[in-house]
Formats: structure tokens, C-alpha cells, sequence
């Protein structure tokens, strides 16, 4: 059984799918930090300095003499519908789909098989000696 799982754990596939899970890990928080950073910020100013990350929903009692931000509520242990974090992350996601589909059509375009060379002349002996069989059927 050891002997099968070392097998299985060396073959190609495997090792691309470790690499790429430990990029893609450290991509995502590449693109997360381009959207909470960089989009987000833009895109709050463009709506009236609206900050999604503190969109919240509270679905509890508040206390009183609590603040009204989403921090203030989960500290206070009031159940809250974040909907501002999760458009935070669905932009988050569309951003990184969209980098990955342009990655893996770039990637695509250059493994494109170039055409197969042409076939090398036939040497003068070969033509020679199939024009003798040619006219010895005749």
C-alpha cells in the first residue's frame, strides 16, 4: 500500500497540483489585497464613500452603548448578515477568475502546436530505384 501511495503522491500530476494550489494560495492574497486595497476604496468612492466592508444587517437586539459598526455588533455577540464582506469577497472572486481565465488562455495560445514540418526530400537513390520498380511493372 505504501509502495501505491508513493506512486501515486511522485506522478506529475500530483506535484503540478501542490505547486499550483501553493500559488494560487499566494495569488489570493494577492487579489484580495487588490480589491480591499485598491478597488474597493474606488469603487465606495464612486457610490458616496460607501465602505462595503462595514454593510451589515443586524438580525438581533443591540445593546445599548454600542457602536454602530459591523466590529462593534460581532464583539458584542449580536447575529449579523455581513452582506458588505460578501460582496467584498464575490468581487474578490470575479477579479481572480478573470486573471485565471486570462492566464490559462495565454498559456494555451503559446503550447499551440506549430505545424509539423515537411516531409524531407527522398533521397536520389530511393527515387531511382522506385522509378526501376515502376518501369519493371510496366
Amino acid at each position: 500500500m505504501m509502495q501505491e501511495f508513493k506512486e501515486f503522491a511522485v506522478k506529475g500530476n500530483v506535484i503540478d497540483l501542490a505547486v499550483g494550489v501553493i500559488i494560487g494560495g499566494a495569488f489570493g492574497k494577492i487579489v484580495g489585497s487588490l480589491v480591499d486595497d485598491i478597488i474597493m476604496p474606488v469603487v465606495g468612492s464612486i457610490f458616496g464613500n460607501l465602505d462595503f466592508t462595514n454593510l451589515y444587517l443586524a438580525l438581533g437586539a443591540v445593546p445599548e452603548g454600542t457602536a454602530p459598526t459591523l466590529a462593534a455588533l460581532k464583539e458584542a455577540g449580536v447575529p449579523v448578515l455581513a452582506y458588505g464582506s460578501f460582496i467584498s469577497v464575490a468581487i474578490n472572486f470575479l477579479i481572480l477568475a478573470f486573471i485565471i481565465f486570462l492566464m490559462v488562455k495565454q498559456i494555451n495560445r503559446l503550447k499551440k502546436e506549430a505545424p509539423p514540418p515537411a516531409p524531407a526530400a527522398t533521397p536520389e537513390d530511393i527515387v531511382l530505384l522506385r522509378e526501376i520498380r515502376d518501369s519493371l511493372k510496366k
